[in-house]
């Protein structure tokens, strides 16, 4: 054990050997012991020990001065205070103070300093100007007024718990930075308003903003103060996107680093583990701080995305994931397909797929189920909205819907691709979709033709239930050519695009526009012309000459379809047949 004496704590300020009381103190030289006064006390704090004098502790320590008194050894020459916060640091610079070596009280030291005061007790009661209203000068003058020194200093106060909470330190922090980051925000309000110009005029005013500045220095907190300092802001009314901000810089910067980056690690060691209830604790916490849940809310989907990613891949609570599925859904019209391509827990048995289509098949449930769920987004509705109708194709929500039903058809294009994919799982995300969320069903068609070039081993039952989800009435004529000569759908499939087809083709060759089939396609996506001449440019002979072409490719391709047609009706009866028997 080292012994630190008293000439060896005045080198580190005047690089003298021995002790010399400062010019603050040598008109009382009296009441301080001289340099060749050996020392009376050893204060022991850990795996050091301090050679001092009982005196000058005693004038400004009420602690040491009652551990003193109350020992039954008038001649105690040790004392052990391992609990001061902040260690031997702390105590030399207190023990500098008692001596009246003057100390300089900084950001980095504030906090560890009142917190030993604090504890030793270096009051007012004692001698004006003490150590504890020192450091409360400084608190008040330099640290609450700024909320980066606040910040700072709250970040110091983490490894002196629980005594920093004890003297309501932490709390005042946390305030502090809550009423001036409020502050900021109608500071900067006001300003806009006064120059009454776009903020992209205005260069100086956004580094201001709490996201750009303050916001992100708070990453450097643990989770449980980065949480209390959030919850206050948002007690005090900070606004939804700048907290959305904060979170994801917060988010961002606590999951990087856990990560796995050696190979030779096997998953599911115990560092795996470890790391995997880091995460599980991180975003938990992130998703309980996130806004209220709005079909209008701040929170970027690609951030929702990947926190129900990391709470898939973490084995976060299932109230958890319930929550990011939820707010995904809300939002499922502004996601992309990187945003649903959510990969599956592979420490959970999902039959060795690659993407978590439970998930996904929630989540668009709870878009479909907006109408009777969201009752919150339907009090915010303006009238003019409320007007429209679902159904019409102009409407917000129908084209809301058009937009999901193509991420879906994508989404399933790409999962068809996993050969180790149940078919019911497929099945029931094809299924999900209203008759109305689709105006084509092309997309749905090029996806189930995919799984089931991957799958060709399915049951004929569950072949023939994927295909039952195509509308044929709604394929393109290149999709119908394509169906039609499709040898993995089943007959009936094939028969009834060929039926549909050769109705298209009787309505083309009358001239009609047969509104059973692809009438409301084409009355809402008139194609446009290639030509720059209007259709009035084209002569009458020219025209007719046209139209007699037309009709004569017309009849020939009829005359391949009925060949077709009846082909797979043979197949059919000789199929039915087989089964009868």
């Amino acid at each position: 054990m080292g012994v630190v004496t008293v000439g060896e704590l005045k080198t580190s300020i005047s690089g003298k050997r021995s002790f010399r009381p400062s010019s603050t103190i040598r008109h009382a030289a009296t009441e301080w012991p001289i340099s060749d006064v050996s020392s009376d006390v050893t204060i022991e704090i850990g795996a050091s020990s301090f050679a001092l004098h009982k005196f000058p502790l005693v004038s400004r320590s009420g602690r040491i001065r009652r551990l003193l008194i109350e020992a039954k050894d008038a001649t105690i020459s040790r004392m052990n205070l391992s609990l001061i916060p902040g260690g031997p640091e702390a105590f030399e610079l207190a023990a500098k103070f008692c001596y009246g070596i003057n100390i300089e009280i900084t950001l980095s030291n504030v906090a560890m300093l009142r917190c030993a005061a604090h504890f030793l007790e270096m009051t007012e009661e004692f001698v004006q100007k003490n150590l504890e209203a020192r450091t409360e000068a400084y608190l008040k003058d330099t640290v609450l007024p700024n909320i980066s020194n606040s910040i700072s200093v709250l970040h110091r106060c983490e490894c002196l718990w629980p005594v920093s909470e004890e003297i309501n330190l932490v709390n005042r922090l946390i305030n502090a930075i809550a009423n001036n980051a409020c502050k900021e925000q109608l500071a900067s309000g006001l300003l806009k308003l006064d120059h009454n110009f776009p903020m992209k005029t205005m260069p100086n005013i956004e580094p201001e903003t709490p996201s750009d500045w303050w916001g992100k220095s708070l990453s450097v907190l643990n989770l449980e103060f980065f949480q209390r300092v959030l919850t206050a802001v948002k007690s005090k009314g900070l606004k939804q996107d700048m907290i959305s901000k904060i979170l994801i810089n917060y988010t961002h910067n606590s999951l990087q680093g856990l990560v796995i980056r050696d190979p030779h690690i096997v998953r599911g060691s115990l560092l795996d583990m470890e790391l995997q209830k880091k995460q599980r604790v991180i975003v938990e916490a992130m998703v309980s701080l996130l806004p209220t849940q709005s079909r209008r809310s701040s929170v970027p989907m690609a951030f929702l995305s990947s926190l129900l990613k990391t709470a898939i891949a973490s084995s976060a609570s299932t109230s958890c994931r319930s929550d990011l599925e939820r707010r995904i859904g809300l939002l499922l019209d502004q996601a992309i397909l990187e945003d649903i391509l959510i990969p599956a827990n592979s420490y959970g048995n999902n039959h060795g797929t690659m993407y978590d289509t439970e998930s996904i098949l929630r989540i668009f449930s709870i878009f479909l189920n907006l109408d009777e769920d969201d009752d919150e987004d339907n009090r915010m509705r303006d009238e003019s909205e409320m007007a429209y109708d679902f159904d019409s194709p102009g409407s917000p929500k129908q084209s809301s819907i058009l937009k999901v039903s193509k991420l879906l058809d994508t989404y399933l294009a790409e999962i068809a691709l996993d050969t180790n994919l149940l078919p019911s799982k497929f099945i029931a995300l094809a299924e999900l979709l209203p008759d109305h969320a689709r105006i084509i069903s092309d997309g749905l068609y090029r996806a189930v033709d995919i799984f089931l070039k991957v799958h060709p081993n399915i049951k004929d039952s569950e072949r023939y239930r994927l295909c039952k989800t195509i509308d044929c009435q709604k394929l393109s004529q290149e999709a119908c050519s394509h169906a039609a000569q499709n040898e993995r759908l089943p007959v009936q499939m094939a028969v009834q695009v060929l039926y549909f087809e050769q109705i298209r083709l009787r309505s083309a060759m009358n001239g009609g526009h047969n509104q059973f089939f692809f009438g409301t396609i084409n009355s809402q996506f008139p194609q446009r012309s290639s030509s720059g001449a209007g259709s009035g440019a084209i002569s009458p002979r020219d025209n007719y000459a046209s139209v007699r072409l037309e009709n004569r490719e017309l009849k020939l391709e009829v005359a391949r379809m009925r060949m077709r047609l009846t082909d797979l009706e043979k197949d059919h009866v000789s199929m039915k047949q087989e089964l009868d028997q």
